[in-house]
C-alpha cells in the first residue's frame, strides 16, 4: 500500500453508495476511507456518469496546514482534517489539488488542499 498522498489523488468513504458497475480499484486508508487507484478526478466521473449517476464537484478549495518533521505523517495528519470536514458535511469523496511542504519561521509544514466531491445516484445534490 503506497502510504504517500499526492495531487490528483481520489479518497472515496467507506460504505458509499456506488454503482455496482462502477468497478473501482482501490486501497483502505486511515478512518474508514479508500484511496482509487489508476483514476483520477477526470476518469472517475467519465466512469461514474457512464453507469448514470452524478459525480459533484463544489466549488472552494478546502485546506489544511499541519507543522511537522516527518513530511509523511504530516501530511496523512492534513488530509485527515480534510476527511474530518467532509464527514461533517455528509461528503463521500475528497480529490486532492495540492500538496506543498513549506517553511514558516523555519518550522516545516505540509500544506494540502483539494476539492470536496459526491457520488449519488440524482443530478440533485442529497448529503444523506
Amino acid at each position: 500500500m503506497e502510504d504517500t498522498i499526492k495531487a490528483g489523488a481520489i479518497l472515496i468513504e467507506d460504505g458509499a453508495l456506488l454503482p455496482e458497475s462502477l468497478g473501482l480499484e482501490s486501497e483502505p486508508r486511515s478512518n474508514g476511507w479508500r484511496r482509487v487507484k489508476n483514476l483520477d478526478g477526470v476518469g472517475l466521473d467519465r466512469r461514474v456518469r457512464e453507469a448514470g449517476w452524478t459525480f459533484f464537484y463544489l466549488a472552494g478549495e478546502i485546506k489544511a496546514n499541519v507543522f511537522g518533521f516527518d513530511v509523511e505523517k504530516t501530511t496523512r495528519k492534513a488530509t485527515t482534517r480534510l476527511l474530518e470536514i467532509l464527514k461533517s458535511d455528509k461528503l463521500n469523496c475528497l480529490e486532492i489539488t495540492q500538496v506543498a511542504c513549506k517553511r514558516f519561521l523555519g518550522m516545516p509544514y505540509v500544506s494540502v488542499s483539494g476539492h470536496a466531491r459526491h457520488i449519488q445516484g440524482s443530478m440533485f445534490l442529497s448529503r444523506a
